[in-house]
């Protein structure tokens, strides 16, 4: 071989490298979190799975550059990830014998489900690893952290970000949640199907506790974080492919229908506008068809919930082209029906806003004073600053104010602050 021929293979060797490092790369965003559900079920632990699945990625970026890329990388990476963590145990076994009897038992349990790997379950593996985030034995706070970790690998530090929180704090609700899973002896499975609807409702619920704080943050210098919603969009959309229940599509149509406003929801210096106010035409019009279709679709099961009922009256807020042609009558309707089905005193808050609308604000005020009359709302901010707009419209000048003082004690987001203190100069001109 000529010193030409040598020069000339090495950039090619060199390019295959960088395309199979690249294609780990690849790998990794798009088939980690299948990978490690898998191996979840294959080694039944949180900790292990994870060391296995770095692992086997480790061993991917030594091994894929020199003899090429697998035909189905995901199966060798949860083959290889098995193996790893089998290997390591019997390293170990030798200052604990329990983990020689454990390897013995996960390699005899898992080698009869060799051949399914590949394709077969590896999408039930995320369903049942989002539901064992989900499970109900597990506090609100410590369900989110360990959905938003382990199902989408976010970090602790970008949890800690999207929840206003320290890494500290998310780390410790992650191993607690861990803990009691194992410490419970919680299966890693999917519910059976009498338990599915409550079960399933949990998922529900913690996916739209991360869009709502995406969406409009609970406190901080930001409005929203598009980030964070976009995750809870995308794991609506992986509940829906895995178990596409009626409750699941008006999920997912309710958080497109409001994501489809972001984009006109806020001032160029950060600062709120309100609905009425906002440029439609900043409204993202594709976000508005799919949610949309995916209402009627949840609609016609005649199996539909409260997701798919605000989904429902997002869209009609959705097909107005301006506030003045919104249809307040139908609006109203469609609360009266999520009251009857849902009767919280948010529900209530929201009709009553639609009341005034359709009505009058002498209307929507009898009803708001009738809510916090009830004291279920006293510190709610918006049920205050919701007050306060009804009684600027009513020319109620003194009770406008103080209910407007009133919400500005109570909010936490400095857009929110910002708009409420403008609101009061408003009213003092």
């Amino acid at each position: 071989m000529t010193r030409t021929q040598i020069d000339g293979a090495e950039p090619i060797a060199e390019e295959a490298m960088q395309k199979a490092r690249a294609m780990v790369d690849s790998v990794y965003r798009s088939e980690s979190r299948r990978v490690f559900a898998t191996l979840i079920r294959l080694l039944g632990d949180f900790d292990t799975a994870e060391e296995a699945m770095q692992d086997a990625f480790a061993a991917a970026a030594e091994q894929w550059p020199q003899d090429g890329a697998p035909a189905n990388p995901r199966a060798w990476l949860v083959s290889t990830g098995r193996f790893k963590a089998i290997d390591g145990m019997r390293r170990r076994a030798r200052f604990d014998a329990s983990l020689a009897r454990l390897a013995e038992q996960i390699e005899e349990d898992t080698r009869a489900t060799a051949l399914t790997w590949e394709e077969e379950g590896v999408e039930d593996d995320r369903l049942r690893l989002i539901f064992i985030c989900c499970h109900p034995a597990l506090s609100p706070d410590a369900r989110a952290a360990l959905t938003l970790r382990e199902v989408c690998g976010l970090t602790t530090e970008e949890i800690a970000r999207a929840f206003l929180t320290s890494p500290t704090t998310v780390a410790q609700r992650i191993v607690r949640a861990k803990s009691k899973i194992r410490d419970a002896k919680i299966p890693y499975q999917s519910p059976e199907p009498a338990d599915l609807p409550g079960r399933l409702d949990t998922v529900l619920h913690v996916i739209y506790l991360v869009f709502n704080e995406g969406y409009s943050a609970s406190s901080g210098d930001s409005l929203t974080r598009a980030d964070l919603s976009s995750e809870a969009i995308r794991l609506a959309r992986l509940v829906r492919e895995l178990l596409p229940e009626p409750e699941v599509l008006g999920l997912l149509a309710l958080m497109l229908l409001h994501e489809s406003r972001r984009a006109a929801r806020a001032s160029s210096d950060g600062d709120l506008i309100l609905l009425e106010e906002q440029d439609r035409t900043l409204w993202d019009r594709d976000c508005i068809a799919e949610g949309a279709a995916l209402v009627e679709q949840a609609l016609r099961t005649r199996r539909f919930g409260s997701y798919t009922l605000q989904a429902a009256i997002s869209a009609v807020h959705a097909e107005a082209l301006s506030a003045a042609e919104t249809d307040w009558a139908q609006i109203v309707g469609l609360y009266d029906v999520l009251a009857r089905l849902e009767p919280s005193p948010v529900i209530r808050l929201n009709r009553a806003v639609a009341v005034a609308m359709r009505d009058g604000p002498e209307a929507g005020l009898a009803l708001i004073d009738a809510i916090l009359a009830q004291g279920e709302l006293s510190d709610y901010y918006l049920a205050h600053s919701a007050r306060a707009e009804l009684c600027r419209r009513s020319g109620r000048i003194a009770e406008a104010r103080a209910s407007y003082e009133r919400s500005l004690e109570l909010t936490l987001q400095e857009p929110e602050r910002r708009f409420l203190e403008r609101r009061l100069a408003n009213l003092s001109r």
